[in-house]
């Protein structure tokens, strides 16, 4: 059995360099507004199930 290794395409955001500062606002704005999206969203509760118990008949 062998391995492939895949070489993943990513994407950098800015380049080589350090963000500037009008990018680290973007992105954070951006974060934020995802952040506060999910937080909008109701909250899914999984129904609880009894468990059975077993008896002897």
């Amino acid at each position: 059995m062998t391995y492939k290794k895949n070489e993943l395409d990513v994407d950098f955001i800015g380049g080589e360099g350090s963000l500037t500062e009008e990018e680290k606002k973007a992105l954070n704005d951006y974060f934020n507004s995802k952040k506060t999206k999910i937080a909008k969203l109701p909250s899914v509760q999984k129904k609880r199930v009894a468990k059975r118990k077993r008896s002897l008949a």
